[in-house]
């Protein structure tokens, strides 16, 4: 039944490639967990093409969502799964590998996490061969420059800075007791952390699920006390936040050093 969609995908005309991705290709899905189809297009497929193949294969779903990017949800009454098929145009899919990969671009967080999803693909159609050419392109040492580059500006983002820093951001937000912007913040801080502890393991970020297991299993290089602090931070008043987040970017440093 999924061979059966795939290849629906593959027949139309705007499509390039289509690959399975997400937590089922890199082998880390469990029973939440849905199906990820990335449909690679020259132009856009008309979204009544798209709604009248959902239809046929669904009694649950949502065709045209933008919240995430182009994209289509829906449940396969046959698989007793979910499905979310996402539709990425293959030249802004190429720009983010090259401006990563080739031009060492660094993000605010997530720096690596697209090519993550591109070095997981289970490519199903590829019409020139373009997604496996992609593939190949950053199955190459990981750049020393890209390294370097996430960790300054993450570093900078989380205490570094001169001015509104997270960490100063936080600061001022508890000063308010404004608990809704602490939150916002830590969570931006938390992506930044990561982002450099992947980059110090010359690793490709795996997204925001897990990331705690994830980082015990796979990652050589773990700031002290990394799990502890962690839980202590997100248990923590928020009024009491501070001297953890000192103690994560202090040991994080230190990794760095």
């Amino acid at each position: 039944m999924l061979n059966s969609i795939l290849e629906k995908y593959a027949k139309l005309d705007e499509v390039e490639a289509v690959a399975l991705g997400g937590s089922s290709a890199a082998k880390t899905a469990d029973k939440s967990s849905d199906i990820d189809i990335y449909v690679f297009v020259r132009c856009d497929i008309p979204l009544e093409v798209r709604e009248q193949f959902v239809k046929k294969v669904s009694s649950k779903y949502e065709v045209g969502g933008e919240y995430f990017g182009s994209g289509d949800e829906y449940y396969v009454d046959d698989l007793n799964c979910q499905l979310d098929v996402m539709y990425w145009n293959v030249s802004w899919f190429a720009d983010v590998v090259d401006n990563v990969w080739i031009k060492h671009y660094p993000s605010n967080g997530y720096t690596t996490c697209f090519l993550y999803t591109l070095r997981n693909f289970n490519i199903f159609y590829d019409k020139t061969g373009w997604l496996k050419n992609l593939q190949e392109k950053i199955n190459t040492p990981y750049p020393k420059e890209l390294k370097e580059n996430i960790i300054k500006r993450n570093m900078m983002l989380m205490k570094e800075k001169p001015f509104a820093s997270y960490y100063e951001q936080i600061q001022k937000a508890i000063q308010r007791n404004d608990v809704v912007s602490v939150n916002h913040r830590i969570a931006a801080f938390l992506a930044s952390y990561f982002d450099c502890l992947f980059a110090v393991n010359q690793m490709l970020h795996p997204g925001e699920k897990r990331l705690v297991s994830y980082v015990k299993m796979n990652c050589k290089i773990i700031p002290e006390k990394f799990e502890d602090n962690i839980n202590k931070l997100l248990a923590s008043d928020y009024k009491d936040v501070l001297p953890v987040l000192d103690d994560m970017f202090q040991k994080l440093s230190i990794l760095l050093q």
